[in-house]
């Protein structure tokens, strides 16, 4: 994981993949698969010497990826963890070997070494492009020392330091404005989709941004023990919770490998009670390889490799194979607001004009103030706007709103606690009520407009949201934005259950807290959504336009930002686990018959091989069917799905 503190770039890391015959990781079970094909060649041939010296190699080739680890694990594990299917297939070789069939050892080999390489490379594949953490702390700060201000490196700053944050800067650490109005755009930290009015005595988190004005904060923490630093640390602590998710296979293994020893080891030993050793130390070989997983082995890996393959070529990028194994157990989705189930662009989404004035002139008034202002809302009545009267004389009050002279009226655009609604009052109340930001346009020292800025839903929500309903997987809202803006957008999503003004840390404990009911996933964007995403069981990122910081947290992540891909993911995933199981359930039934089988001497090598090899091939033309996808019959929402703003070229004198 990168810094915490500082330094670390915020570029995407482009690192080209391989392709394929230049993949180190291929390059070893390739041989074996080569050297294998060649001994067989070579032993049909008559050629036996040279087919057994291709054999031996190509075994070679093929366990040196998997059993010095498996024997390595084996010595230095603990616990369970120390048995996997890398295990069994290491004593299923060793007791092929000792039977003198080389051929069926490597032919073991090679199926269980291919079929790990290409399940690392198609997890290589999914993670390739996704960038790295998110430094979440500006490298620098400037602090005013002595009556003169210094920049100095983040990590020097101290409580008690007063940073000089000018518009556009990054808050180094949490503080106090002591001097300055300003609204600060804090949705990195809270989720907050509109910018918030900050004044002298007002908190600010580390990671907050200034957008208009000059502030003076004074630290309340060090630059390197703040609430940014903080969010880093509960990161990585879920991560170490959560641990790497022992594989389907392994988890069948650990009690398989000691049941087949004990097994193997008693057949020996009755051999030298009845005083037929060699017998029953072949039978008991015999029986090690009877109870290889080679079926086992691969059913999960060629699954995995083929769903998640296709998933990627409908925009969904799972991590690992342990991410999509758990992506299909899921029955509860906690959602992030702003950026996931919003578009995090703020619009203009009402007006309320008072007598004698209409909609269309109070958006031209502001219109023709705000195009000049860095308020952070300017944009969004611009927009409303585009065809507006020019307005001079403009100055910008910092905190509160702009003013300047339009066609000759005093004018002045704000928020209502500088420019008072007086008639609207009541109006406004309502506007913000259902989540609205407010800006009341005044002119000559009488209000004669409201207008509510919000940032809307994004027009395929609602229908995702029904769609993992009728899955049978339950919703919920996690945001730190305002109660009411975040109960709003919910009920128009037909979300029921929200929690707002949550801080990380809160989000990562209402996971915790669903995790311990169902399986959870959570789906979000923002840097602020990271300790709920490593938390838990599945993290999802909104990859298009999404956080660095939530992309590396999470365990899947989408290309785009369709919210129809997470029911069509569910299910795909579910698919793709039920698939899976199966082919699990054949290997392990296959295992229960061949071993007593072999055991009680109905079924000598050769025929146990020639079964495992029918049941190798029908496992893997299960798993294919996971490659097959149904994708949702709505087209992907773009920008023009959107409603279109009204555009009225009105001015003043056209009352």
């Amino acid at each position: 994981m990168s810094d915490a503190c500082c330094g670390v770039s915020d570029e995407p890391v482009h690192e080209d993949l391989a392709p394929w015959w230049r993949d180190r990781e291929l390059a070893l079970p390739a041989a074996a698969g080569v050297l294998w094909l060649a001994g067989l060649v070579l032993e049909s041939a008559g050629a036996e010497g040279f087919g057994v010296a291709a054999y031996a190699l190509g075994l070679g080739a093929g366990a040196w990826t998997f059993a010095p680890a498996a024997i390595r694990r084996l010595v230095t594990g603990r616990g369970q963890g120390r048995l996997g299917v890398g295990l069994l297939m290491t004593i299923a070789g060793t007791g092929a070997v000792l039977l003198g069939h080389v051929g069926e050892a490597a032919a073991l080999a090679f199926l269980f070494s291919i079929a790990e390489a290409l399940e690392d490379r198609a997890m290589d594949r999914a993670r390739h492009g996704l960038r790295a953490l998110l430094s979440l702390i500006p490298e620098t700060a400037v602090v005013s020392r002595a009556g003169t201000d210094e920049r100095i490196p983040a990590e020097q700053v101290r409580r008690g330091d007063v940073l000089v944050v000018g518009a556009g800067d990054r808050v180094s650490t949490d503080g106090v404005v002591e001097a300055g109005h300003s609204w600060m755009d804090t949705s990195a930290i809270t989720g907050e989709s509109i910018p918030v009015e900050v004044a002298p005595g007002d908190e600010i988190a580390a990671g907050s941004v200034n957008t208009s004005g000059t502030l003076r904060i004074t630290a309340v923490a060090d630059g390197r023990d703040n609430s940014l630093t903080q969010m880093v640390e509960l990161v990585e602590q879920a991560h170490a919770d959560k641990g790497e998710r022992a594989r389907l296979a392994d988890r069948i293994a650990q009690p398989l490998v000691p049941l087949v020893l004990l097994a193997a080891a008693l057949v020996a030993a009755y051999g030298f009670v009845v005083g037929d050793p060699q017998t029953w130390i072949e039978r008991a070989l015999v029986v090690l390889v009877a109870a290889s997983p080679c079926a086992l082995a691969i059913a999960v890996p060629v699954t995995v490799i083929s769903a998640i393959g296709s998933a990627s070529k409908f925009g969904v990028i799972i991590k690992s194979g342990a991410a999509f194994e758990q992506l299909g157990t899921i029955r509860t989705v906690a959602f992030d607001k702003t950026g996931t189930l919003t578009r995090n662009d703020p619009r203009v989404v009402a007006t309320h004009a008072a007598k004698g004035h209409t909609d269309a002139e109070v958006l031209s008034l502001a219109a023709a103030l705000e195009a000049t202002s860095t308020h952070p809302l300017a944009s969004a009545v611009v927009a409303a706007s585009p065809v507006h009267p020019a307005a001079s004389d403009v100055h910008e009050h910092a905190g509160h709103g702009v003013s300047g002279l339009v066609d000759g009226h005093r004018v002045r655009v704000g928020s209502p606690r500088w420019v008072a609604p007086n008639d609207l009052s009541e109006q406004a109340d309502a506007m913000a009520s259902q989540g609205m930001s407010l800006m009341v346009v005044e002119v000559n020292d009488q209000a004669c407009g409201v207008i509510g800025i919000r940032d809307e839903l994004r027009p395929e929500a609602a229908q995702a949201i029904a769609a993992l309903h009728q899955q049978g997987v339950s919703t919920v809202m996690l945001t730190g934005d305002n109660t009411r803006t975040a109960q709003a957008i919910a009920a128009e999503a037909g979300i029921r259950q929200v929690h707002a003004e949550s801080l990380p840390q809160d989000k990562a404990d209402h996971i915790r807290a669903s995790m311990a009911t169902a399986p959870t996933a959570m789906i979000g964007d923002g840097i602020n959504d990271a300790p709920a995403l490593a938390t838990a069981t599945v993290g999802i990122a909104m990859g298009a336009g999404g956080s660095a910081a939530a992309v590396e947290s999470a365990d899947v992540a989408f290309t785009g930002h369709d919210l129809r891909l997470l029911p069509q993911a569910l299910a795909h995933a579910r698919r793709g686990r039920a698939i899976m199981t199966q082919n699990v359930v054949l290997s392990v039934v296959l295992i229960a018959v061949l071993f007593p089988l072999a055991l009680f001497g109905v079924l000598g090598l050769a025929a146990v091989v020639l079964v495992h090899e029918v049941a190798e091939v029908i496992v893997i033309a299960n798993g294919l069917r996971a490659i097959r996808t149904q994708r949702h019959s709505q087209p992907v929402a773009r920008i023009d799905d959107y409603p279109a703003r009204q555009q009225p070229p009105s001015m003043i004198g056209s009352r």
